[in-house]
């Protein structure tokens, strides 16, 4: 997969990708809203070139609040948002698959699963969905996507997330043409276990 040349589908407008984007910024957006006053720690994993974080930073009132690390593997990907990054927001280069990646940042008050479900095999959503506790602070939400075509696996992977503690927020419908889900956490945070891997990318996704 030339991870390069499928981000460039966000910049075609009207594209699935275009439209995804503009759903998971607005539901970032809320996100930041409604988290508590104080520090706002954020994690993505494969961030790519951080467009889901950084377009919305650009303006949040919140901006301020925010302290983020974002993992993309890929190191053109990982520099383009390291350009745009602001100082509160850290971008590193390496597996974000990896617990470790996270430690001293979870638990958060988001958590972005972005353009991975869609590209792993079910058994790691189902680990990833497992972990999620160790990753977010009471309150906290997460925000992931996954497509809606046949198998569609998006109500189970909201009810993997509702049995580890998580309540429904919003997913988008099925004819969206995209998938896009958001839980937040009521659970109690659990540690972090470094060491684990929670997922590997298989051919043919996205």
């Amino acid at each position: 997969m030339d991870w390069r040349a499928w981000h460039a589908r966000y910049d075609v407008p009207g594209s699935e990708l275009s439209r995804r984007l503009e759903a998971v910024q607005e539901q970032v957006r809320a996100a930041l809203d409604r988290a508590p006053a104080g520090p706002v720690p954020v994690v993505s994993l494969c961030a790519g070139q951080g467009r889901d974080l950084l377009d919305v930073l650009e303006d949040h009132p919140r901006r301020a609040d925010v302290r983020a690390r974002l993992v993309e593997l890929d190191p053109e990907l990982a520099a383009a948002a390291r350009e745009r990054a602001p100082d509160q927001v850290e971008v590193v280069t390496g597996d974000a698959s990896l617990t470790e990646q996270y430690a001293g940042l979870v638990p958060a008050e988001l958590v972005l699963l972005c353009g991975i479900f869609g590209n792993i095999s079910d058994a790691d959503i189902k680990r990833t969905v497992e972990a999620s506790p160790q990753f977010c602070r009471t309150g906290g939400t997460v925000i992931w996507t996954r497509h809606r075509e046949d198998p569609d696996l998006a109500p189970t992977i909201c009810e993997w997330f509702e049995q580890r503690g998580f309540e429904r927020v919003w997913l988008s419908d099925r004819d969206a043409g995209f998938g896009v889900g958001v839980h937040r956490f009521t659970g109690v945070p659990e540690p972090l276990v470094t060491g684990q891997r929670l997922f590997s990318f298989v051919p043919g996704g996205a």
